[in-house]
This record gives C-alpha cells, structure tokens and sequence, in this order.
C-alpha cells in the first residue's frame, strides 16, 4: 500500500511520510520553513524541478525494488550459498532492521546536512553495499552487505522525498509527490516477476547488480540538476534514542530467530529477549526525556486512534511478512515453480496492493477509516486459507499443496534441509 500524509513537526512545518508495504519512510520535509534558492533562471528552473524528481524516482526505486525482489531470490541464495534456515533469515532482516532503525534519522539529517547531500550519500552507500552483495562469498558477507543496504536506503529514502518539497511549491508539490508514489508503487509490483527473471535467466547476484546503472542515473541527475536545501530550524540528531532502539530490535529479532532451533527455555534466547526488552525500554526513557525532539515523540501516543492504528499496523504486517516470506519457498520447493513462475504468482498481489491505495482512500472518504481497518484485517485470514486450496487445485499449474492443508510446516522442514 502507498500512502502519503503529513503531521506537524516542532517547527511548525509538515513532515511528509510514505508508507510502502507496512513498513514507514518518513523525511522531515518542513513546508512551511524550506529556504531552497535556486541559482537557474525561470525557464531552466522549472526544467530542474522535474529532472529533480526523475533523480528521486530513480534513486527511491532502488529501495522498492529491493524490498520485494530478494524474497523470490531468497531458495537460489540459500542453496547457492549453503546456508541453512536461520542464516537466510537475516538477509531480510539486517536490510529492515536497518532501515526500520535508521529511517528517522535519514529524513532529520537530510533537514540538517542538506538534502541533496544526504540522498547523494545514501545511494553511494546502497549502490556500493549492493555491488558487495553481488560479490558476496558466502551468508555472512551477504548478510553484513544486507545491513548497509538498509542504512543507505534510510538515508535516500527520506532524503529523496524532502528533495521534492524543497523542489516543489504547494501549488506543485501533491503532483510531484504523486508521481513520485505512483513510480514506486510500479517498480514495487514489477520486483517479483523482475527478480525471478533474473534468477532464472542470470543470477541471483544481478538483482543486486542491477542498482549499478540505476545508482549512476540517480546521483548524476542530483549532482546536476538538483538544488541543494536545508532546513535553518534543525536541531541535533537523535543518535541515543535510534542507537538503542536498533539494539533492542536486534537482539529480540535474534531471539525470536532461535526459538525454533534451541527452544523459548533455551539461556541465550531469553537473554536476548531479555537484553532487547531493557533497550527498548531504556529507548522510551529517552524520548520521554528528549520530548519534542525525540525521533519518536511520546506524546503522539496519547491519541487512543494513533496508538490503536499503530498496533493494527504491526499486527497486520506481523502476519503478512511471515507469510510473504515463506510463499516463494512454499512455490519453489514444493510446488516446483521457477523463480520467473513464482514471481508471476505474487504480481496479483503486489498489482492490487500498490494501486489499490487511491480506491482505498475515496472508500474511507465514504465510508470511514474505521469500517476499511475492520473489514481489511477480517478479510485477509480467509484470503490466505484458500491460497493453498487455490493452488492444489491447479491454478497456477501446480499440484504442490494437494498432501497437505496446513503447508507451511512442510515448508520449514524443507527450508532447513
């Protein structure tokens, strides 16, 4: 789903966010305060302003391309690699645990450094990281490599979206912002059939590789064309409250991760749920301390509807990941799909649920927002009951659920081997 909304900031602006597949990309993008001075003159300038936003669609698509390619790649990398269930599982999360950790950042350095400056950096770090992951030797390589993927795609991410508000009047602005969701939500849907592709046909490495010519397009647009913006009301970054956070995320990740293997009694598990649980605590310590300039302001959770949507949120996406995760296992290892087969299977999905998001919003304007999150999250169970009685029954031309209705148990004793 995309989404673009605004809330205030402490400086009186508006600070821009993009939702894409549950997860937040927030750039700190104050309206009201951006002092972006172009140095062109009329005609040239508004020339500048759409090469602008073709950088930022360029750059932005590496991110959204990324994030839905590598699960369809995921079976190729394992066996190539040799690497076992719990490995695998990292190369996801060291990319979203990164960028879920550091995204906040990004979009307040991008108001600080200069946004263009900071979405140039971010695709530099993405683009090398990538060139790293292509090359990668072995699980561990790939997953570090995985890790600094995701703090380039924090830095370009928000940065590319505060460049269009920098670029843009209001008059000009939702247009921009429009085009620039509409483009991600197309190279969303375009990852998986794309990534099988490739896999298939080249390598597993060249969906990484494939960042190399889009990374040049992205940073030679900025450099050019782009004007440099900062925002003069920007106060320091919050590195206590984002480095603590990521380690409480990390470690409960890493514990979560183990319980299959070792057992939720096992000592290093509860460590490390533990050791997680006291940074995440110690984490709202900080932003109760730091109060308006907190990355994650506290008091936002006193509305009963942010808290409530939020929790839906995770929830809801909780799910989805989990599933979204082992499904091109489920059509590759046991329903005999290739990787090209597989992606093609999940384009219905990715079609419908990045360009649903504008049906979704004239619904809620006639029906209310709390109507479409009761009716969206109760349809979604039955959806995925009948996807394995969907495919046993041949759907896509295979018979690989047809021994068993719950297949996802079979998929992890496969996955393991």
């Amino acid at each position: 789903m995309l989404t673009v909304y605004a809330r205030r900031t402490p400086t009186g602006g508006n600070r821009l966010s993009r939702a894409s597949n549950g997860w937040i990309h927030t750039a700190a993008c104050d309206a009201g305060i951006i002092q972006a001075t172009t140095c062109f003159d009329r005609a040239l300038s508004q020339r500048c302003k759409w090469l602008t936003l073709a950088a930022t669609i360029v750059g932005s698509s590496m991110a959204f391309l990324d994030g839905s390619v590598v699960n369809i790649a995921l079976p190729a990398i394992q066996q190539a690699l040799h690497s076992d269930a719990a490995a695998t599982q990292w190369i996801v999360n060291a990319y979203m645990l990164l960028l879920g950790a550091l995204v906040l950042i990004g979009g307040s350095a991008a108001d600080l450094y200069g946004r263009r400056r900071i979405f140039v950096l971010g695709v530099t770090v993405f683009t090398a990281a990538s060139v790293a992951c292509g090359l990668s030797p072995n699980i561990a390589a790939l997953t570090v490599s995985r890790a600094v993927q995701g703090f380039g795609a924090a830095l370009l991410t928000p940065a590319s979206l505060a460049m269009l508000g920098a670029s843009f009047d209001e008059h000009e602005r939702s247009q921009a912002i429009g085009i620039w969701a509409g483009a991600g939500a197309l190279m969303l849907a375009a990852g998986p059939p794309l990534g099988g592709w490739l896999v298939d046909q080249v390598s597993w490495r060249a969906i990484f590789l494939l960042n190399v010519p889009l990374a040049i397009a992205a940073a030679g647009l900025a450099l050019r064309f782009a004007s440099e913006s900062s925002d003069p009301h920007a106060k320091q970054l919050d590195w206590s409250g984002d480095v603590t956070v990521a380690i409480g995320l990390a470690t409960i990740t890493l514990g979560l991760s183990a319980i299959p293997t070792a057992g939720f009694r096992d000592k290093t598990v509860l460590a490390a749920l533990g050791m997680g649980t006291a940074f995440l605590a110690l984490f709202v310590a900080i932003e109760a301390r730091l109060h308006e300039w907190a990355m994650m302001p506290l008091s936002l959770y006193r509305s009963r509807s942010f808290s409530a949507t939020n929790a839906l949120t995770l929830l809801l996406y909780f799910a989805l990941g989990g599933a979204l995760y082992y499904l091109p296992f489920g059509l590759i290892r046991l329903g005999g799909y290739s990787a090209t087969q597989a992606g093609a299977a999940l384009l219905p999905f990715a079609l419908i649920m990045s360009f649903g998001a504008s049906f979704a919003g004239t619904l809620t304007d006639r029906l209310g927002p709390r109507s479409l999150l009761t009716m969206g999250p109760s349809s979604r169970p039955a959806a995925w009951r009948c996807l394995p009685l969907s495919i046993s029954g041949n759907l896509f031309g295979s018979e690989c659920f047809r021994r068993s209705s719950c297949w996802a148990p079979a998929c992890r004793s496969r996955f393991r081997r």
